[in-house]
């Protein structure tokens, strides 16, 4: 899949967005909960985790329609095909991509209670 992305498109600067998964007062929500890309164009989604409980970023189908380049967590990347984070209390990670479809694509978190609580995007 990366021989067909020009190495012009990888020394662009990506386009960061930050998400936070839940939030200081515990609520169950993604803040925000609808993020817009541009296929063709590299991103780099920032995702927290200020609440106190682990949290997951499940969004399967919107990851088969992009190029993953890397996931970073600490002193780790994780390269290849990525559907899932779990990001646990005070978590925080880097998503760097480039969205391949066009389309609309659904977010959630799948612990029990959280998407039927509105941690959905």
């Amino acid at each position: 899949m990366a021989a067909n992305l020009s190495s012009d498109l990888l020394k662009q600067p990506a386009t960061e967005i930050t998400v936070s998964l839940g939030n200081s007062a515990n609520e169950l929500k993604f803040e925000p909960n609808h993020l817009e890309f541009e296929a063709g164009k590299r991103y780099q989604l920032r995702l927290t985790n200020p609440s106190q409980l682990k949290h997951y970023f499940t969004a399967k189908d919107f990851a088969d329609g992009i190029w993953t380049q890397k996931v970073q967590a600490g002193k780790v990347e994780i390269k290849g095909a990525i559907h899932e984070l779990e990001l646990k209390p005070g978590g925080e990670a880097e998503w760097v991509f480039v969205p391949l479809k066009s389309g609309t694509y659904g977010l959630r978190c799948p612990i029990p209670g959280h998407t039927e609580a509105g941690m959905t995007g």
